[in-house]
């Protein structure tokens, strides 16, 4: 068996055995792309009107207000989400968030942002199945897409460069029939989209698979000895008498005005549970990167387990921590998440069309099968 065959062979049975999968994937991907737009506009509790100055309050002062709508709970975090957004706050144990306008104290509203999407992240996540199972399922069914996707490419090269088998391979022939447009939908857009849906693969193998993120970690030249976390911890021994929330205040004005260099009037800032609890904040949310630093709530110090500036990383730290960009659009902003939006449909096609085409040629070859067996 020559070796085209036998890809063939390879692109056709994979493509069997994995194509619910992937057109739940591209489905769901398709949808997920626009989420953080469309729950702008979907959800009214995330806007508030802005007010003359602009001056968000800072947290103590959303803390207290939030402490009374929800009392006897524990409160662990708060998600500023820029200007005309409410904040969020995290309620330990609470299956809910609260929206709080950051202008004025006001909680706008309690509860989920939005569970449409929800439905369509664990279709997307886990294929609405356990996640342990899901997980596994989803991750292989990414690994098979991306080899189809070579093996696509492999059975898509023209035999030769003369005009009628390159017009084949780059031109829907939308006159042809049925059957004819149907195998050009498969081929030349599985062509022109090969590029983005090999970085959708490979970018969701890496959040897959530890193994696949080590790996490309390692080729990157990132070190690969596997080094001790580092706990981030509060220096209790200094014996400094603090208010927990004027701690909490005066880390969010570092991180908006010092720490913090993309997007500063977004950022995220924990409340401290316990006297050796680090102070933590999540700043420079950008283009689907994000820098998670540690302070110690007595001194305000950053500790060794913060996160350096994306800039400052090596190639190898840079990929691993741009990967979600890189999966989900945002790197490259509205522009990207269109070119995301209408590859993800494509990748979603490629089933379907792959299928019509097998079961035309299985239909043709009983066709002919049974007329070469009838008697004369």
């Amino acid at each position: 068996m020559t070796f085209k065959k036998i890809n063939a062979w390879l692109h056709l049975w994979l493509g069997l055995a994995s194509g619910i999968v992937v057109f739940i994937l591209g489905i769901t991907g398709c949808i997920l792309v626009f989420k953080v737009e469309i729950n702008k506009y979907a959800s009214p509790w995330t806007r508030v009107e802005i007010p003359e100055g602009g001056k968000m309050l800072p947290p103590s002062v959303l803390y207290k207000a939030v402490e009374k709508a929800v009392p006897n709970r524990e409160i662990e975090s708060v998600w500023y989400h820029g200007q005309g957004m409410t904040s969020r706050f995290r309620i330990h144990e609470m299956d809910s968030t609260v929206f709080v306008n950051p202008y004025n104290a006001e909680v706008v509203a309690i509860g989920q942002l939005n569970d449409f999407f929800h439905f369509f992240e664990d279709g997307h996540y886990y294929l609405w199945l356990p996640q342990k199972i899901g997980r596994q399922v989803t991750g292989w069914g990414t690994f098979i897409f991306f080899l189809l996707l070579i093996s696509g490419l492999i059975l898509w090269w023209p035999k030769n460069l003369k005009k009628a088998n390159v017009n084949k391979s780059f031109k829907i022939k939308w006159s042809g029939k049925f059957k004819r447009v149907n195998y050009d939908l498969h081929n030349v857009l599985g062509f022109y989209s090969i590029i983005v849906a090999l970085i959708l693969a490979f970018t969701g193998l890496i959040m897959s698979f530890a193994w696949v993120n080590a790996g490309v970690y390692w080729l990157a030249g990132g070190d690969s000895t596997e080094k001790k976390r580092i706990e981030a911890v509060s220096d209790t021994t200094t014996n400094l008498k603090t208010n927990m929330l004027e701690q909490v205040n005066k880390a969010f004005y570092l991180g908006v005005s010092k720490i913090g260099e993309h997007n500063t009037d977004q950022i995220i800032v924990n409340f401290p549970e316990s006297a050796s609890d680090a102070l933590y904040i999540c700043v420079d949310m950008y283009k689907g990167t994000w820098r998670d630093v540690y302070l110690d709530q007595y001194t305000l110090k950053e500790l060794p387990a913060s996160r350096n500036r994306l800039r400052n990383e090596d190639l190898a730290a840079w990929i691993r921590r741009s990967n979600y960009g890189l999966h989900v659009g945002e790197i490259g902003g509205t522009t990207t998440k269109i070119i995301y939006f209408i590859v993800s449909l494509i990748c979603a096609s490629l089933p379907v069309t792959g299928f019509y085409v097998w079961w035309g040629k299985r239909k043709k070859s009983k066709k002919k099968f049974s007329s070469l067996s009838e008697p004369n």
